[in-house]
């Protein structure tokens, strides 16, 4: 009898937090977050991090475990998780399922359920090289760089975002051949077997969840919270809704409602992202969100 692990994503606002609590609460089992910024101990607000509240209903992993200004990829991510699970299959052979798995960070889903290339660890003095040249150069130099040294991964990568672009070429300098070639992207075995749920809603319906919780972010004191990281901002982790967009109102460019209006676009914008890319997978069984319980 293998062990199991329920995977459960869907757009971010969709209710995925209290569900899979709900299922976690059902099945006696922990859950395993997959949400590459609730990482992070300094900013729960931004990121709809499971409240204290709903921490102690549950045993959760990968909640506030790192601080801003740690490392840490979805490389990484996939090594801890498989430890985690062959951690918690011994302490309970007989759990059904193991844990649950959620959040949308769709490349940590994909890095515990296929597997990630093994791109060489970038050592920290090329880490720092490039990091300093991102600073002095600009981004849009680099991404010239990366056309000349790597066309085709530069035809594909998202060029808007730094750490893509960056490390891409970190792999390039450090290594002598091209990002491409270390990315065979072949899937790999798992010593437990993989049950993947969706849960989406009418797109009206989300959108009016997604307004309504950044609202609530806000009533929450997520201003507060992004002045205290703003002196941090230059890290990756604050690279993401809420905090960019807070940012540009504290450096003067837009009044706070026209930041706040700009986190609830983004935010649709992304969820329509992550739903394009969670249908390219078979393997997702869809369901709105309430069907599931009540079955």
């Amino acid at each position: 009898m293998r062990n199991k692990l329920i995977v459960i994503v869907g757009p971010t606002g969709v209710g995925k937090t209290e569900l899979c609590i709900q299922l976690a609460e059902h099945f006696h089992t922990p859950i395993i977050s997959a949400d590459s910024r609730q990482l992070f101990a300094e900013i729960p607000i931004g990121t709809a991090a499971p409240t204290p509240e709903q921490l102690k209903r549950v045993k959760h992993y990968f909640v506030g475990t790192l601080h801003l200004t740690d490392y840490y990829s979805a490389s990484k991510y996939e090594e801890d998780v498989l430890k985690l699970m062959a951690q918690l299959s011994e302490e309970n052979p007989t759990a059904c399922p193991t844990a649950i798995m959620t959040g949308g960070s769709m490349m940590y889903i994909d890095a515990v359920c296929d597997g990630i290339d093994d791109i060489p660890t970038v050592d920290e003095q090329t880490r720092a090289t490039m990091k300093q040249r991102l600073a002095d150069e600009g981004l849009p130099a680099l991404v010239e760089e990366l056309k000349v040294l790597d066309p085709e991964h530069w035809a594909i990568v998202d060029k808007q975002n730094p750490r893509r672009v960056v490390h891409a070429l970190e792999i390039c300098h450090m290594t002598g051949k091209t990002y491409t070639s270390f990315r065979k992207k072949e899937k790999k075995q798992r010593p437990f077997d993989i049950i993947k749920i969706g849960i989406n809603r009418p797109r009206e319906e989300l959108y009016e969840r997604i307004n309504k919780r950044v609202d609530q972010m806000m009533a929450n004191g997520l201003l507060e919270e992004a002045r205290s990281v703003y002196p941090l901002r230059q890290h990756n982790a604050l690279n993401t809704v809420g905090y960019k967009e807070l940012f540009a109102y504290f450096d003067g460019v837009w009044t706070l409602d026209e930041a706040v209006e700009r986190i609830k676009g983004n935010t649709r914008r992304y969820c329509r992202k992550q739903l394009t890319w969670f249908k390219r997978d078979p393997q997702i069984h869809w369901f709105y969100p309430d069907s599931i319980m009540h079955n």
